[in-house]
């Protein structure tokens, strides 16, 4: 029954979206191609004055891949790989950037860092983002120490949260219901679930905003098992923000955000059943001062992390803290210097046998040069100071040159960038194989390229990084955490594509080579492509059609501790959206491993197989 209404609701719904109207769309609302760039330097500067080929998915990109998670839409971008992203919701094993570890990305959330101390990993849990309250994301590949700090040396992914609305009242609400199921076992039962609801609005110099989002999924089983018992995924998000614009030039706004998720893995590959669960509690504010050409900010928040799990090892329950606090002063001189002098301050706790904590004050400096002839310079410095290595020092300089051409610019571009990743709780003082005499992981990275425009019709890049990781934390023979003597090295090429002949056709492609050498690169592909190609079927009508190929990459088989080549793979995608009230009612439906291709991403754990779901995005 449940597989024969949902495919009557598919056919209803794909027929009412194709065949709704017929009239082409006169202008096609795209996106700009020279759009602003704020996340390499901190200012809005044009794209053609930016050193780096930053990467932004925007509000408009988010709806249209409404239902899927952060890690599925960042896997779509050159340079990433995010493992897990393609199996049961729930699982995500790591953030590999650049041929990185999940150590060496950095998320940061409306301006603040954001880290579990208490994690052996150091990273963020992406699985605790929803699409629900996101603006954009913005990507900043390679070392970014310098004006993000710790971790920031393969890439840097900056979450903005929605804004308040204007008016004095709106609202949002969203829904995606669809299969969940592997590529033998294609049921066509509803097994996951995701909704979203949103109420924001001005009154006067008073803004307010409240939101809260679910996502639910089963019928899958996190391992591979013969009986493919099912698995339950399930996550619950509210935010709340409040401001007050006092005048012109200073406002504030503070806001707080629980999330919680809890997932199950079978027994199949342990004695028992494992179930986890994961919360997070955060409470911020955010304030600026703006004085002729200057303004000063200020970001900060206190954030609870707590997981508790069950597995074949018994109980366990880590508890982490962190205060976060970053005052930084913009100043513009002459309209070409554009500076910031800041102070980042940061402070890790976790509970262990007994209570740990570090300290960490960052002063740092940037400066960004716009010349009137083409030249263009971004550098800076930081002085890391820690409470318990001492001081780390990193800089970078990004110098690029733009040719103007007659409908747009050619833009040469090269960056030699340091950063370095602070030895965490667990390393430092936690029960097992702790070691305080920890120095920092360094990393060097060097970037050159090109990038080719012309007038919103087309954009080229390419571009060569290079990076050498010494100092990495590992251990030693004894299962104590030392600093590896051998270095790694990791280098590759990202080109980029995104042509818009017209405008109700687009293509936007990627293409990423990557070499890791000093260990065995597990889980890193040396080749990833993504392709997807967008048309306007009729003024309320598009579609987009996606291709994705990771290539063959290594991984670790645990249970005979052997590394394994795992098959390349590719995923084909259809995604059809109509809107049946112009800028207020939207319907979609969505499907994903259409070949139902058969893969393995990590050895042991589930992949999905062909998957349909169906939504629809109400404005009020």
């Amino acid at each position: 029954m449940k597989k024969r209404n949902l495919i009557l609701c598919t056919a209803v719904f794909a027929g009412q979206g194709l065949f709704a109207q017929q009239t082409q769309q006169d202008s096609l609302e795209i996106q700009q191609l020279d759009e602003v760039v704020v996340s390499d330097s901190r200012f809005a500067l044009k794209r053609e004055n930016s050193g780096k080929t930053v990467i932004k998915i925007t509000a408009e990109e988010l709806e249209r891949n409404q239902g899927r998670t952060v890690g599925e839409l960042i896997n779509t971008k050159s340079g990433i790989e995010i493992t897990g992203s393609r199996g049961r919701d729930g699982s995500v094993f790591g953030v590999f950037a650049r041929g990185g570890r999940g150590r060496q990305a950095l998320v940061i959330i409306d301006g603040v860092r954001v880290s579990d101390p208490a994690s052996f990993s150091q990273e963020y849990d992406i699985r605790l983002l929803s699409t629900a309250n996101i603006e954009s994301i913005e990507i900043i590949k390679g070392a970014a120490s310098t004006l993000y700090g710790t971790n920031a040396a393969t890439a840097v992914i900056l979450i903005t949260t929605k804004k308040e609305s204007s008016d004095k009242i709106t609202g949002n609400f969203q829904s995606t219901i669809g299969t969940n199921q592997n590529q033998d076992d294609q049921n066509y039962n509803l097994g996951s679930f995701a909704n979203g609801a949103s109420i924001s609005g001005t009154l006067e110099k008073f803004s307010y905003g409240v939101d809260f989002s679910n996502r639910y999924s089963s019928g899958l089983s996190a391992a591979v098992t013969p009986q493919n018992e099912e698995d339950v995924f399930s996550h619950f998000a509210t935010n709340i923000k409040l401001g007050y614009q006092f005048s012109e030039n200073f406002e504030l706004s503070v806001y707080g955000n629980q999330t919680k998720f809890n997932t199950e893995f079978d027994a199949a590959l342990a004695e028992a059943p494992n179930r986890a669960k994961v919360s997070q509690e955060r409470v911020g504010l955010s304030t600026s001062i703006v004085y002729g050409k200057g303004s000063v900010h200020l970001n900060a928040a206190y954030t609870d992390y707590l997981n508790e799990s069950v597995s074949t090892f018994g109980e366990s329950t880590s508890d982490g803290k962190n205060l976060v606090l970053d005052v930084y002063n913009k100043y513009v001189i002459a309209d070409k210097w554009h500076t910031i002098l800041g102070v980042n301050y940061l402070k890790d706790e976790a509970v262990f046998t007994n209570e740990a904590d570090f300290t960490i004050l960052d002063p740092y400096a940037n400066v960004v040069y716009v010349s009137d002839f083409g030249f263009n310079l971004n550098t800076g410095a930081r002085l890391n100071t820690h409470s318990e290595y001492g001081n780390q020092f990193v800089y970078n300089v990004n110098p690029s040159y733009s040719i103007s051409t007659e409908n747009g610019y050619i833009k040469l571009l090269g960056s030699y960038a340091t950063s370095y990743i602070t030895p965490n709780l667990i390393q430092l003082f936690g029960d097992f194989g702790a070691n305080p005499d920890l120095e920092p992981e360094e990393n060097r990275t060097l970037e050159g390229g090109v990038e080719y425009y012309i007038s919103n019709k087309l954009r080229l890049s390419s571009l060569y990084f290079n990076r050498n990781e010494k100092n990495t934390i590992g251990f030693d023979q004894n299962f104590t955490s030392i600093n590896v003597a051998d270095e790694i090295d990791a280098s590759g090429v990202e080109v980029e594509a995104s042509w818009n002949p017209s405008n109700v056709f687009s293509l936007d492609a990627n293409y990423t080579f990557t070499e890791r050498k000093g260990d065995n690169a597990i889980r890193i592909p040396k080749h990833k492509v993504n392709l997807a190609l967008g048309y306007q079927v009729c003024e309320t009508t598009n579609l987009s059609l996606t291709y994705a190929y990771t290539g063959q990459r290594v991984d670790t088989d645990f249970t005979t501790f052997s590394d394994v080549s795992l098959e390349a793979f590719s995923l084909v995608g259809l995604y059809v959206e109509h809107q049946l009230i112009p800028q207020k009612l939207k319907i979609f439906l969505n499907g994903t491993n259409l070949l139902n291709e058969d893969f393995v991403e990590v050895i042991g754990f589930t992949t999905r197989g062909r998957n349909i779901s169906a939504g629809f995005n109400l404005n009020l």
